[in-house]
């Protein structure tokens, strides 16, 4: 009989209250943002003129977006879901700009039940700190490796998953190409998967050059917000490389182009904004031709939700919240001939095996 390797390591989920095995998840949403439930803080109460006042301020944003979340996350249990993946990158989607107020999610998960998982990433360079913005590459990968194994910004919340690191719409730049190989670096030296944003779906096979350029094994690695391309070929053509790909925006229908935040003056009058749109029919249209094709281990399921997407699209996540995928969209995936065992691949098997280290 062979001896067992009692110094094995082994295999666990990195939650923000400490590690898990991973025979202990259930479903997962795989890419959402805990702490952008409101639009911004001037809805919470307490702000008063001078210091005091701006630290009060802030508290009460803390703890709003706190009480928000645990009442938001609170119906997930009866659809078998619960596991989150925070996807926030420093200085965006709810994180601060030093992942000092990632503390709040072990709060939410412990008063929610609910295990979070927390990444950790920069973004696009017009909404990154400015840290971010004149770090390089292996001043970022330092800081991710910490972050997956210290704590993200002394919080001692450690991160599970490298992401949501991003690309631009139909660009990547060089702050960009910065961020993705920082993340590329630091799986080589904690083993934590990589989760991208592609803007409404471009760029993805250009994302998977560059870490493929850096060595990372392509089943490592999550391909973001891929139900808003608008060609099922081309999903088909990012799949051939042997990635995962997420439909991530589920009842996400309506939203307007996400532009930089305005540095000059911007004249009175009516601007022009790019508004687009993806049903959840096309959605489930589309994902069930992919699961009938064979794809169904390589795809993960979630809605990225945050308060304004709440507000442009009411009868989803301003009804459901994140109930809506269970509840709405995955009985619409049966109707298209998914069956169950498929439905828990995507919502449980994929998303573990990714967050297993």
């Amino acid at each position: 009989m062979e001896q067992q390797n009692e110094n094995a390591p082994v295999p666990r989920v990195q939650t923000v209250t400490g590690p898990v095995d991973p025979a202990e998840l259930g479903r997962v949403l795989s890419h959402e943002h805990l702490l952008a439930l409101t639009p911004g803080p001037w809805l919470s109460g307490g702000r008063r003129g001078g210091a005091d006042g701006a630290e009060e301020s802030a508290a009460a944003f803390d703890r709003e977006q706190v009480e928000l979340a645990v009442a938001a996350l609170g119906g997930l249990a009866a659809h078998g879901v619960d596991t989150v993946v925070d996807l926030s990158p420093y200085g965006d989607a709810g994180r601060d700009a030093w992942g000092r107020n990632t503390a709040l999610l072990r709060e939410i998960s412990r008063r929610s039940g609910v295990w979070i998982v927390a990444g950790t990433a920069t973004y696009r360079e017009a909404f990154s700190p400015a840290w971010v913005r004149a770090a390089g590459v292996e001043e970022i990968t330092r800081r991710f490796v910490e972050d997956a194994q210290v704590g993200i910004g002394g919080s001692g919340v450690r991160a599970g998953i490298l992401g949501e690191v991003p690309t631009g719409l139909g660009e990547v730049t060089g702050h960009e190409r910065k961020g993705l190989r920082a993340a590329a670096r630091a799986h080589h030296l904690t083993g934590l998967a990589i989760s991208t944003h592609t803007t409404h779906g471009t760029m993805a096979l250009e994302q998977i050059d560059l870490l493929e350029e850096e060595q990372v094994d392509p089943g490592r690695v999550v391909i973001g917000h891929l139900d808003n391309h608008p060609e099922l070929d081309y999903l088909r053509r990012v799949l051939d490389r042997g990635v995962n790909i997420a439909f991530d925006s589920v009842g996400k229908q309506n939203w307007d182009l996400r532009l930089p935040p305005a540095t000059d003056p911007q004249p009175d009058g009516p601007h022009t904004r790019q508004s687009l749109r993806q049903s959840d029919v096309t959605r489930a249209d589309r994902l069930a031709l992919l699961v009938a094709e064979g794809h169904a281990e390589r795809i993960l399921l979630s809605q990225d939700l945050t308060g304004p997407q709440v507000q442009q699209n009411p009868a989803t996540h301003g009804q459901w919240g994140y109930a809506y995928l269970s509840a709405v969209f995955l009985p619409m995936l049966l109707e298209r001939g998914v069956n169950e065992e498929q439905v828990e691949t995507m919502m449980h098997s994929n998303p573990v095996r990714l967050l297993t280290v």
